[in-house]
């Protein structure tokens, strides 16, 4: 299993209010299909605690968490909250939030089968298909090839440099290992971050983690987008991304 966070930052039981909407085929969401990937992601939920809205057959909505993920058994196990709940078996529909207005959602023949000795938990399969919605307020730009495009910060006494993936007047994207994205949680906030967009273009502002999305790549193997938010940019730091956005749109 792929860790994402320290264990003590995993969120309490989910409540009612954590639920999360269905995405529909309006929303323009893409497919996620790498086994990999997908057993990443659901680990990654795992690990944060995640809430889980689970969308059965005959039932508006029951909450739950994902308590493991075990890829080589192609499956994982299911926290209910409501431990004595019944569902019914059938198809089931299962959505949880990525950060932000990001979330994930598949669907399930679920018999839920309980795990034995822990009657609060279900295993279920490892779904071979996942949607993905990943919205912005402003559309993302990918950084251009060739081109240095990345962030320089330091969080509880570390240095990181990583490369940028994307960037846009709202935030940006990054890249990392694993073993650099542990301490990079949602939530994390980031204090001046230097930014360095193209040859000639630094720029310094506060970033949030808003989204952990594994990923692999053929050269470099497991990888973690990091999406952030910008939370505070001076006026003339803004005005230099907002140049450089209009630069790289141009050349689209």
């Amino acid at each position: 299993m792929t860790d994402f966070a320290p264990n003590h930052l995993r969120k309490g039981p989910p409540k009612a209010a954590d639920a999360v909407d269905r995405i529909g085929p309006q929303h323009g969401a893409h497919q996620m299909r790498d086994a990999s990937e997908i057993a990443g992601t659901l680990a990654g939920l795992a690990q944060a605690g995640e809430a889980v809205t689970v969308y059965p057959p005959g039932r508006l909505v029951a909450m739950a968490r994902i308590d493991e993920v075990l890829p080589d058994d192609a499956c994982f196990t299911l926290d209910l909250a409501d431990g004595d709940l019944v569902l019914a078996e059938g198809k089931t529909t299962l959505v949880a939030s990525l950060g932000g207005n990001a979330k994930i959602q598949f669907e399930l023949d679920a018999d839920w089968n309980v795990v034995p000795g822990r009657p609060h938990l279900t295993r279920l399969p490892i779904p071979v298909m996942c949607q993905v919605l990943n919205r912005r307020a402003e559309p993302r730009l990918e950084t251009p090839v060739g081109v240095n495009y990345s962030a320089r910060f330091t969080t509880l006494g570390k240095v990181f440099e990583l490369p940028l993936h994307d960037f846009s007047s709202g935030g940006v994207g990054m890249r990392a290992t694993p073993e650099q994205a542990y301490e990079l949680y949602v939530g994390r906030k980031l204090d001046g971050v230097q930014l360095d967009l193209g040859p000639s273009l630094r720029i310094v502002a506060d970033l949030e983690v808003r989204l952990l999305r594994p990923f692999r790549t053929f050269l470099l193997g497991q990888q973690v987008q990091i999406g952030c938010r910008i939370s505070q940019i001076a006026m003339q730091m803004r005005q230099g991304l907002d140049r450089a956005v209009t630069t790289v749109q141009k050349r689209r």
